[in-house]
């Protein structure tokens, strides 16, 4: 492709007095995976909500495959699906797995009840939960419930070409999980990528560092709402930049400032 998948350009995002994002400029290509990191608190989160249309910049431009963005994700002009996995998988209480996998399709799509049955036995395959369909949420582990999140995210409408999600946001994806059940979670995001071509590109937000370093290509580091720092797992792990270093060592000295 000769346009980038996704382009924030000079996007500025204030909530009252704070500003949040300040003249941000991020590029995701095709096929990317990367991750937004930095200290709590500057606008992480915000800039997935952006991506995915859930909240409009005060100032700057979205532009998805070389076009901007016109309105919301409300407004239906996307040229594709952007899909957020939120961090604590906000799944309806009173539906169960099944239903909760294929919400969108029962909603949106004319497909019949027992075909969209089908596609959501075989989503919850792929992210390792057969068997699970008729489960609430409450039955569930806290990684199972991360894990039905996934398989909520990647339903696509097999009738609608346009239904396919060219873009994965995940947010927080291992918070609150064991190091065993996020060893899970960070396996299932690889391998989503590899079985699923609508999981190709993805962009995530967390601070766990076995999320990043098993996750993704490049990490983003944001601090007082701009981009300070971008570059490879190796170019992290060898570079001098003062953010990086002191985020990575958790010193309490150094350019981040330290809030108490």
């Amino acid at each position: 492709m000769d346009k980038p998948l996704l382009e924030l350009r000079g996007i500025s995002k204030a909530f009252g007095q704070y500003l949040i994002l300040d003249n941000l400029n991020l590029t995701i290509q095709y096929g990317e995976t990367v991750a937004i990191i930095g200290p709590s608190g500057t606008g992480k989160s915000t800039i997935l909500r952006i991506i995915a249309g859930l909240l409009m910049p005060d100032s700057g431009q979205v532009y998805l495959q070389g076009k901007p963005r016109l309105g919301s994700i409300e407004d239906g002009n996307d040229p594709y699906r952007i899909s957020l996995v939120f961090q604590q998988a906000a799944l309806f209480d009173s539906l169960t797995v099944a239903e909760n996998v294929g919400f969108l399709l029962y909603q949106h799509s004319k497909l019949p009840p027992k075909r969209i049955r089908q596609l959501v036995e075989v989503g919850l395959e792929l992210v390792g939960l057969k068997g699970t369909a008729d489960l609430y949420p409450a039955e569930l582990s806290g990684g199972m419930r991360k894990r039905v999140s996934f398989a909520r995210a990647i339903m696509e409408d097999p009738d609608d070409p346009t239904d396919n999600p060219g873009l994965l946001l995940y947010d927080e994806p291992t918070a609150g999980l064991d190091p065993i059940a996020s060893t899970v979670i960070e396996d299932l995001m690889r391998g989503l990528k590899d079985k699923v071509q609508c999981c190709s590109t993805y962009v995530v937000v967390t601070h766990q560092e076995t999320t990043i370093r098993r996750t993704v290509d490049r990490v983003v580091f944001l601090y007082k709402g701009r981009i300070q720092w971008q570059g490879s797992i190796w170019e992290m792990d060898h570079g001098d930049n003062p953010y990086m270093q002191q985020f990575l060592s958790g010193r309490v000295n150094g350019p981040i400032q330290v809030l108490g």
